[in-house]
């Protein structure tokens, strides 16, 4: 029997869906918000999760989140259910890498023939891949970075590399792909007067370098460790045998470089157009968003004054002035230097 993880915050719709897949014969686990979807999803490892997009406590692009970095749940299908059903919903929705959605209100008939064509297609790829390498377990585990990692830990040793030290920098050519085993990198341009741009966070999990090796060009960012960092460092050979050979481990970069344009594409936007309170608000929420996904309350964000500044692209005296204003409307708090956020939804939503 199947299992179907149903995260749904409207009781009604929510017992009605469980109703109707039950008499498909699915096992289902139910969840009113998205982080009890996630323990769910943890404790369970369904075969496939269905997902609200708009839900207190962790919205559905948040599940999806952090979903696709454990290694134990990133190659569940995953379905958006949402009454979201403007183009750019939609495409944020699938630029994150969801399979598929389903468009509030639909007929029993629409959700089931969308669950048993992505469990069909799922086991379509089982098959396929059973006979090649070592067995589609495996290839999922390689492209969830957890057995191929081990491999490395065996064969070669992991690279440590302390706070402020460069990982890779502008210009030189790629050799190697780097994941991400323990810490946070950024990377970074600067301009004629060595002013520092951040174009991205990375965490444990995170694959580092793909652009570069993808477009076969030189590297257009340098990376350093915000902290003490440890990352395996995968030979270009290695990467290129790894997407050439397997198609779900293809799919999965391409993902990702997908994600990377996009994001940094809205990120040039925001700083052409958005107001320094947007810019300084956008950026905690930003990494607040990356390190914490699952919103824990005792979270702080420890990152300099600079680090801050060039990840929003704004001064550093504006930015400590906008994190004073914040502060006086209780917006965040300051203390020792780091940063709570109080009030997440004003700065999500702060008015440009």
């Amino acid at each position: 029997m199947n299992t179907i993880l149903l995260i749904e915050d409207n009781t009604e719709i929510r017992e009605n869906m469980a109703e109707i897949l039950e008499m498909a014969n699915y096992q289902v686990f139910s969840a009113d918000n998205g982080k009890e979807g996630l323990n769910l999803a943890l404790q369970h490892r369904p075969d496939l999760i269905l997902c609200d997009i708009m839900m207190p406590v962790l919205d559905g692009y948040g599940v999806l989140h952090v979903v696709q970095k454990n290694k134990f749940l990133q190659n569940i299908p995953f379905i958006f259910l949402t009454a979201k059903s403007e183009r750019a919903d939609v495409r944020k929705g699938m630029d994150l890498g969801a399979d598929d959605y389903i468009t509030k209100p639909f007929e029993g008939a629409e959700l089931l023939n969308a669950i048993d064509r992505r469990l069909k297609k799922t086991a379509q790829l089982r098959k396929e891949f059973q006979g090649n390498l070592t067995g589609f377990n495996d290839l999922i585990s390689i492209s969830a970075g957890e057995s191929y990692l081990e491999k490395l830990k065996e064969n070669r040793s992991i690279n440590l590399y302390k706070k402020k030290q460069k990982i890779y920098t502008e210009g030189n050519h790629p050799a190697r792909l780097f994941y991400v085993n323990k810490g946070k990198i950024k990377t970074f341009r600067k301009n004629e007067e060595s002013k520092e741009l951040i174009t991205g966070l990375y965490k444990e999990g995170d694959f580092l370098g793909y652009m570069a090796l993808l477009e076969n060009v030189t590297y257009r960012e340098t990376a350093e460790a915000l902290e003490d960092s440890e990352l395996a460092l995968i030979p270009v050979a290695e990467f290129e045998e790894m997407i050439g050979s397997n198609p779900v481990v293809m799919k999965r970069f391409i993902t990702l470089l997908a994600n990377n344009v996009n994001e940094k594409e809205d990120k040039l936007l925001a700083i052409a157009y958005n107001s320094l309170r947007k810019k300084v608000a956008d950026t905690l929420i930003e990494y607040y968003r990356k390190y914490n996904p699952l919103k824990e309350e005792n979270f702080s964000i420890d990152l300099s004054r600079d680090n801050l500044a060039a990840i929003a692209g704004v001064a550093k005296e504006s930015l400590i002035r906008t994190l004073s204003d914040f502060k006086d409307e209780n917006l965040i708090a300051i203390t020792a230097g780091q940063i709570q956020i109080l009030d997440y939804s004003r700065l999500e939503n702060m008015y440009n």
